[in-house]
């Protein structure tokens, strides 16, 4: 991947640098729980629940490191992307524009706007309510010696681009509550996080010319999908797993998913009305 030429640049706000968070409300066990949940991709929002409040956070003023820039360029691919792909898609839930998400670099822990404090441990996410994607770096340090992931830049911007498909779920009302409510869908969440990996992939068919993303890159997305299946999470930590408490796919799924996003670039109504077809339960997508 090359970005020396990647065009226009997202918004993004570097928080790093800032005081260890002194207290979480709840207690040890509320911490272990929240390491749990960010081990086996909780949305923040329930794990939001268990770990509530946060506080004692001082907020940095970023890191000389060069993410920020990186970041930057990242996003304002999948901005390039989406902006085009809702103009060209006229989507029946959203007849405005695309509206860009920001972006939160943090470490340690983040006070949200709207979802409240999260630690690192939960992982990267996106906050609906603030419309941002918040990510702690070292998070890719502990994808690739505790998961076997991936920290190559394009496995990070496969994960950026995940979280952004988040954000583009939330604009066209692709939402997990509505989906149980309407459907009485019980795993709208894996359909959700597989249809974010498919989003991914839709990015990066669109922005691979201009990128220059290659054969390895996308290997090093799939050795991340791979790693972050709920059924390896799940066997690492728990020496095998249980499919019925998964929340975001399969390694096989998450990897088919991007891999169709990337081979098609079809984000179509169509396309992603798919992943709510309820003759094909979630292990069967």
């Amino acid at each position: 991947m090359d970005l020396s030429n990647s065009g226009e640049r997202g918004s993004v706000d570097d928080r790093r640098g800032g005081k260890k968070p002194v207290a979480i409300a709840g207690g040890i066990g509320a911490l272990v729980i929240a390491l749990i949940a960010g081990y086996f991709g909780i949305d923040p929002n329930v794990a939001q629940q268990v770990v509530n409040g946060g506080g004692g956070q001082t907020r940095g003023t970023g890191k000389e490191d060069g993410y920020k820039d990186f970041s930057e360029k990242i996003l304002g691919s999948t901005n390039a992307v989406w902006k085009e792909q809702f103009k060209k898609n006229q989507y029946r839930n959203y007849k405005r524009a695309y509206e860009p998400p920001g972006m939160v670099l943090f470490s340690e822990g983040v006070q949200t706007g709207k979802c409240g404090y999260a630690p690192s441990a939960v992982g990267p996410f996106y906050c609906p309510g603030d419309k941002k994607v918040f990510l702690d770096p070292t998070f890719f340090d502990e994808l690739e010696t505790k998961l076997g992931g991936s920290k190559a830049e394009f496995s990070q911007a496969y994960v950026i681009g995940h979280e952004v498909g988040h954000h583009v779920q939330h604009l066209l009302k692709y939402e997990v509550d509505s989906y149980r409510a309407k459907d009485g869908q019980e795993n709208a969440g894996i359909r959700l996080e597989l249809q974010a990996d498919y989003l991914a992939g839709v990015w990066a068919y669109h922005a691979k010319d201009k990128l220059k993303i290659n054969s390895d890159d996308i290997a090093a997305a799939m050795k991340t999908a791979r790693s972050i299946g709920d059924n390896r999470i799940q066997e690492k930590m728990r020496g095998k797993s249980w499919p019925e408490s998964f929340n975001h796919g399969t390694d096989i799924q998450r990897i088919k998913y991007f891999k169709l996003g990337y081979e098609t670039g079809d984000a179509s109504e169509r396309a992603l009305d798919q992943f709510f077809d309820r003759s094909k339960p979630p292990l069967s997508l």
